[in-house]
């Protein structure tokens, strides 16, 4: 028999992350607000240590959510500081302050915002915390969220009416100017003298890239610090924010800084030129998809070109729906087929193929599928997602590559040339064969999408798998809300009624 003391019995099951255990001593009668031996608080250890399932429990158990751990640490502060996004909201659901203060002063966003864990300070200002309240060095999230070069955190800020808007353009602006991984560098000798050798690791990270220096003493590491780099997106962002309009070369400028059209500071400036609609705007772009010497260049000219005078879309065009087609459509059209020709680059290919879906003119379609072939995985989703509510229903060679694009080695590819299938507003037997046969697809939303094109066409070799999507897919997954838009097009009344009341297992 286990005559462990519950207390005791609570941190091992707490360390060891076993749910159930913390139950059985729960019920063995261990407090909620245990403490271990340093005075430190179950529901904070289980916090900063990312149990969410435990906090639920200790919660739900009485644990008062805003008791300092060891008199000075807040459970959702030690959270916050982790990142750990999922034990944040159950804090939160339970009553816990969104601006508590812990020791020194800190407040749970003043961590999230010098960690740069933005979906942590989206959940602390959906809560009330404040985007104003200063840290404690006096500086404001804004500024803060500025500095550490996450344009996440302060995308979240400005939404809630963040201030010292100036200020924290002003910091931007000078991190540009900075190497970031020098200034770790300098700041980790500052502490621990010179001399010393560093390793430097990079990841993707919130839009952009954050860098990681590390300080070795006998060859392994001693200290660290990192710091995110999409400094070049938050001086956009901000002054957007601010009503300041930058020049388009300027702009072109901190988006091939970065040289990747998937990060943040490329993004940002393609949305605030495609947002002008103006003419000078206009020819700097068809400017730069004439410069044969620049593949990247003329990738970013294509994308500014696609959404030109439109709202723009950071992820294409919706699935079913066209986009809206801009003021410069027209004259943008024939410089992006001219670019599509002459260009198999990769990252201007896929610029330009998603530039010309965007224009929604059939007229494009040859430039487009010029590309379905291309070795870059990149290139062939591009062209799968331009087709989407493109091709028309005679078409036939549209038609067969996105056949054959459902037999793709991309998963991405797959999906997108499963929805563009279905939106077609043609019905043919080898279509319905090649939706078919994406049923067994190891992906589940690959396999939704397929569905519902076999759906929409009443094609019986759906209904079973809509029914194991429904039954075995989580009620919030991508691939249960495809088969429950699938399950409407079914026109049979009783199988209808019957696949509309299916309920998921419990999982």
């Amino acid at each position: 028999m286990d005559t462990q003391d519950p207390a005791a019995g609570l941190l091992t099951a707490l360390y060891e992350a076993d749910e159930d255990a913390v139950v059985r001593q729960l019920r063995a009668g261990a407090s909620a607000e245990s403490v271990d031996e340093d005075g430190q608080t179950v529901l904070y250890l289980a916090a900063v240590n990312d149990k969410p399932g435990v906090v639920r429990l200790l919660l739900a158990a009485g644990a008062a959510p805003d008791r300092l751990s060891a008199g000075t640490d807040s459970p959702l502060c030690g959270a916050a500081c982790g990142g750990h996004t999922e034990v944040v909201r159950a804090l939160l659901a339970a009553g816990a302050q969104p601006d508590l203060l812990e020791g020194f002063g800190f407040t749970a966003l003043t961590w999230a915002v010098q960690r740069g864990h933005a979906p942590v300070v989206e959940e602390l200002l959906r809560y009330g915390a404040d985007p104003n309240r200063p840290g404690p060095t006096g500086d404001s999230p804004l500024f803060v969220a500025a500095r550490r070069g996450s344009p996440g955190c302060v995308r979240a800020l400005l939404a809630r009416g963040a201030r010292a808007r100036s200020e924290a353009l002003a910091e931007a602006r000078r991190w540009l100017t900075l190497d970031v991984e020098a200034e770790l560098r300098a700041g980790l000798e500052q502490m621990a003298g010179p001399g010393h050798e560093f390793v430097t690791h990079r990841f993707p990270e919130d839009g952009g890239v954050t860098v990681e220096v590390e300080l070795l003493k006998d060859g392994r590491p001693a200290s660290g610090n990192d710091q995110q780099t999409g400094h070049a997106a938050i001086v956009t962002l901000l002054e957007a924010s601010l009503g300041v309009a930058a020049p388009a070369p300027e702009l072109a400028d901190r988006a091939l800084r970065c040289g990747d059209p998937d990060n943040d500071d490329w993004s940002e400036a393609v949305t605030m030129l495609a947002r002008r609609g103006d003419e000078e705007t206009f020819e700097a772009a068809a400017q730069w998809c004439g410069d044969g010497t620049a593949p990247l260049r003329q990738a970013f000219g294509a994308d500014v070109l696609g959404r030109l005078g439109t709202e723009g879309s950071r992820d294409g065009p919706p699935r079913r729906h066209a986009e809206a087609v801009g003021p410069f459509a027209a004259r943008s059209l024939p410089v992006l087929r001219e670019l599509a020709r002459a260009t198999s680059e990769p990252v201007t290919s896929r610029s330009v193929v998603a530039a010309l879906g965007l224009q929604r003119d059939p007229a494009a379609l040859p430039e487009i599928l010029r590309h379905a072939g291309h070795p870059d995985a990149g290139v062939r989703r591009a062209v799968a997602v331009a087709l989407c509510g493109l091709v028309p229903a005679d078409h036939q060679e549209g038609i067969e590559r996105l056949i054959s694009l459902t037999r793709d080695a991309d998963r991405d590819v797959r999906d997108w040339a499963a929805t563009a299938l279905a939106a077609l507003d043609t019905d043919t037997p080898d279509l319905r064969d090649a939706l078919a046969a994406l049923l067994d697809d190891t992906d589940r939303e690959v396999v939704a999408e397929a569905a519902r094109g076999l759906a929409i066409r009443q094609d019986p070799r759906a209904i079973e798998v809509l029914e194991r999507l429904l039954t075995e897919e989580r009620p919030d997954s991508a691939p249960r809300a495809t088969a429950e838009e699938a399950v409407t097009h079914i026109r049979d009344d009783r199988v209808r009624t019957l696949l509309a009341s299916t309920l998921p297992r419990r999982l």
